[in-house]
């Protein structure tokens, strides 16, 4: 292996280290990973505005679904490479999917949150990283540049 190959791997190996000592710090395992998504998504299905959304897009293929994303939240805890898929892409034309969605799923997230985490701080990092998931995909899937035009706005 040459040595650029060994330093890329020894780096790919501290972020991991030390994304697993960031979150054991703060009592996050994938125990709690798996309680977190089963909990949450519980909820979604039971929620009347993002239940038939997301029921609709899945229905058939929630266990497929619960792995990936427990897959998804084990990689971005854990830096751990375990998901390969695209959100975006994802997201792309679910019928009935809405920006107004987004702020619903993020209260129904930090409940969840406030009820299953194991301290402020796994509460705090969870919202926080929600909330850039939230941001992203909101402006992957809704933006238009052409609506913040300067020379639209003169009329």
């Amino acid at each position: 292996m040459s040595d650029e190959l060994q330093g890329r791997a020894a780096h790919v190996a501290a972020i991991r280290e030390r994304a697993e000592a960031e979150m054991k710090a703060i009592g996050i395992d994938e125990a709690f990973i798996v309680k977190l998504v089963d909990t949450f998504y519980g909820r979604v299905l039971a929620h009347p505005e993002l239940g038939p959304v997301f029921d609709a897009r899945l229905s058939g293929r929630w266990p497929e679904h619960m792995a990936k994303m427990k897959s998804f939240w084990s990689s971005v805890a854990f830096r751990n490479g375990s998901y390969g898929g695209k959100p975006v892409q994802a997201h792309l034309g679910v019928a009935n999917m809405s920006p107004e969605l987004f702020p619903k799923w993020l209260e129904l997230f930090a409940a969840t949150l406030d009820d299953i985490a194991p301290n402020e701080d796994a509460k705090a990092w969870f919202m926080a990283t929600a909330d850039r998931i939230a941001r992203s995909l909101t402006l992957s899937l809704f933006y238009n540049p052409a609506l913040d035009d300067p020379a639209r706005k003169r009329g």
